[in-house]
């Protein structure tokens, strides 16, 4: 499910849009493709299914990028790793609610220098359900 293994194009066909529009996910911080030393790009089964969520919320839910990426910045990342209240007090994903945590620059917390690629909360949300029912184990 994370190994790395479809290039844009490829991707692209399979998630049934066209590269211009992965390329703008990226921009938009709604996904982060695995890239080489030589910067090519290259999607997980994981991505796949991550892409289909976005285009059924845009399609289905009328939900534009903007509304996603906010719905994205309230996941509460500090409760999933556990951040210390003293990260929390500088840290704009606690802080904010306009990008997801994944798309910030962190200084100086727990998530500095961190993958978020390989972070726990980058990779559970990719599923349209996984956010509701993240949600509601942390609020037991």
């Amino acid at each position: 499910m994370d190994e790395p293994k479809y290039t844009i194009s490829m991707a692209a066909k399979l998630s049934g849009i066209s590269v211009h529009t992965l390329r703008m996910y990226e921009r938009e911080g709604l996904i982060i493709p695995f890239k080489k030393s030589s910067n090519q790009r290259l999607y997980t089964d994981r991505d796949i299914e991550r892409i289909g969520c976005i285009r059924s919320t845009i399609n289905e839910d009328k939900i534009n990028i903007e509304g996603i990426r906010r719905v994205l910045a309230l996941i509460p990342c500090w409760a999933i790793v556990k951040c210390s209240e003293e990260d929390r007090k500088e840290c704009v994903a606690y802080s904010g609610h306009t990008k997801p945590c994944w798309m910030i620059n962190h200084k100086d917390n727990y998530c500095s220098g961190r993958d978020c690629r390989q972070c726990e909360v980058y990779k559970s949300y990719g599923n349209c359900a996984s956010i509701k029912n993240k949600l509601k184990e942390l609020l037991k």
